[in-house]
């Protein structure tokens, strides 16, 4: 392998487009770049192109068209469901940061979880009082890569609201879920997964930035975050992206297409990696649930307890690995992770913390060649900081 390549290892942040998805883009970038709003007919092909890119996306995961609000990405989508809620909104302690800083203007509960990551059910169980609301909780988180049992989730929340009903509680009660981050593993079946409301992104899945929905069940009235004319049946006004919408469903198929597959390939290859810098450092500590089912596949969140893992990126960027620390929003403010914090990781373990993902374009090679290179930066940075690389201890 050629030993100057670079080699991408944060696909939980970013993804590439799909060079069928861009072209796929392309004409509303150019030919057909009319607003779909106009009453010409130009206008109208492409609004009635955008609206059967609803349809397919809506196809996709079993659900209605008209339930689908196409919005500027996960974040945007997370903070409509959470605005939308009514009573006490309780969010699970790992979420991602939109999650968590939508909850914090209104009046919210944590819900706490297990060393691995997966929620605390019988906490869950004592906070879902009748002043709730709105539970939202991650399918698959994208730091530590634990997936939750959002089906038990949906069952707790359906006994609890028909109990609500019988008492004459007029308190809706709904659960929404952000799967972004599990679509490339998991299937995504908003009827399966029994939930109210749910967020995609297109930036996790080979489409583009800037691009998501989120899906709504009948009867849950959306509050707007955004004045203006009143696209997307009133709830998100701006004129539509009739591009980002065409490349997320084609993005979404793709990705339902080769799910199944990819999922088994990236798990192999994560787990290589996973036992070649095991069998170099022992002493390293890997989060998340250690049965496979109940992690991403394609997700390693590995710590080297005593060194730095700011330093370690450096070192590794230098090498040519791009790896991340976190989640990209939190590392972006190079602040500790409150997932590690939240599942109580040692301080030591939280700073010598990489979150490595993998994607499509990642081969065997890359893998091979990755694990040679962390393994050498794991040992400079082991001796500059005066630690036997064997062992972790002092030297």
């Amino acid at each position: 392998m050629d030993a100057t390549k670079e080699i991408y290892l944060d696909y939980a942040a970013a993804t590439p487009v799909a060079p069928s998805v861009l072209r796929a883009m392309l004409p509303y970038m150019s030919d057909m770049f009319y607003n779909p709003s106009a009453p010409y007919r130009l206008a109208r092909k492409a609004k009635a192109d955008y609206e059967e890119a609803r349809s397919r996306l809506a196809h996709e995961i079993g659900a209605k068209p008209d339930n689908l609000i196409i919005c500027a990405g996960a974040t945007e989508a997370n903070n409509l469901a959470i605005n939308s809620a009514e009573g006490r909104v309780l969010v699970l302690a790992t979420e991602h940061e939109s999650v968590l800083a939508a909850a914090e203007a209104k009046d919210h509960a944590l819900i706490p979880v297990h060393r691995d990551g997966r929620v605390d059910m019988e906490t869950l169980e004592k906070l879902l009082t009748p002043e709730v609301g709105l539970i939202s909780i991650s399918l698959a988180n994208g730091e530590i890569g634990t997936i939750q049992p959002i089906r038990d989730i949906a069952k707790l929340v359906a006994e609890r609201r028909q109990s609500r009903l019988a008492a004459g509680g007029k308190m809706p009660l709904w659960l929404h879920t952000d799967a972004s981050q599990a679509v490339n593993a998991l299937a995504i079946n908003v009827a399966s997964l029994h939930v109210d409301m749910l967020t995609l992104s297109a930036a996790k899945i080979y489409g583009p930035k800037q691009v998501g929905l989120l899906w709504a069940e009948d009867g849950i009235a959306i509050k707007p975050l955004l004045q203006g004319g009143g696209q997307e049946g009133g709830v998100r006004s701006g004129t539509e992206n009739v591009a980002g919408a065409v490349g997320f469903a084609c993005a979404l198929e793709e990705a339902t297409a080769h799910r199944t597959q990819e999922a088994k390939r990236e798990q192999k290859l994560r787990d290589r990696l996973q036992k070649e810098l095991l069998e170099r450092f022992p002493w390293a500590e890997v989060e998340g649930p250690k049965k496979a089912k109940l992690r991403l596949p394609g997700l390693l969140h590995i710590s080297f307890p005593g060194l730095e893992a700011r330093r370690l990126v450096i070192l590794l960027e230098d090498r040519g690995v791009s790896v991340g620390t976190g989640s990209a929003c939190a590392a972006s403010r190079m602040r500790e992770s409150h997932v590690l914090e939240a599942i109580g990781a040692a301080p030591a373990v939280a700073d010598g913390s990489l979150r490595i993902t993998l994607g499509a374009p990642v081969t065997e090679e890359d893998i091979e060649e990755a694990a040679a290179r962390i393994g050498n930066a794991v040992e400079e940075e082991a001796r500059r900081r005066g630690l036997d690389p064997r062992t972790g201890k002092a030297a």
